[in-house]
């Protein structure tokens, strides 16, 4: 019951690890317009620090532009603030009802950077999932150690929790590998 339950909480957590992942990764930036690199950003509205998702619709009618729509047309400059003083490095044009961001290509040098950046949040990732097996290895093992389950468990436990992290790091693998195509196709 205690291997059952470490193992069931040592999945939870890695997956967990790898939502946050696929957050990170989704807000690089590549040559695609994406509502991902606005999603997080914070909007001081009407003196409350807001999601921008929480705030606007997104769409994107062309594969370099992301239109974003505030519900409230009165949060249209907190909006487009935001988004000019966050890091994309794009600048918002606004119409008075929609705000146009228009990305521009990404130079080689700028895709190497970027590359650079989702190979450390990967491995950010992997330290993540390595921590929370570390973790779990060692509630099985003060559990054995206590009596609580035999020496024959314990091996059993630590080989399926090894497995378990393998899967996981192989997905951030993945992950990784599906993120560094995309930037760099041009």
């Amino acid at each position: 019951m205690i291997i059952k339950d470490a193992l069931k909480e040592a999945e939870d957590k890695m997956r967990k690890a790898i939502e946050v992942a696929r957050e990170e990764f989704g807000g690089v930036r590549t040559g695609r317009a994406s509502p991902a690199f606005v999603n997080r950003l914070m909007v001081d509205y009407y003196g409350t620090p807001t999601q921008l998702r929480q705030l606007a619709s997104f769409s994107v009618p062309e594969p370099r532009v992301l239109v974003v729509t505030p519900f409230d047309r009165g949060a249209m400059g907190a909006v487009e603030k935001a988004i000019r003083n966050s890091d994309l490095g794009i600048n918002p044009s606004n119409d008075g009802v929609v705000i146009r961001l228009n990305f521009p290509p990404l130079t080689e040098e700028r895709r190497k950077e970027l590359i650079k950046v989702v190979h450390h949040r990967a491995e950010e990732a992997r330290v993540g999932i390595r921590n929370i097996r570390r973790h779990e290895k060692e509630r099985m093992e003060r559990a054995e150690k206590d009596g609580e389950i035999s020496e024959t468990d314990l091996r059993r436990g630590e080989k399926d929790l090894q497995a378990l992290t393998d899967r996981f790091i192989d997905e951030v693998g993945g992950m990784l590998e599906h993120k560094e195509h995309e930037l760099l196709e041009v």
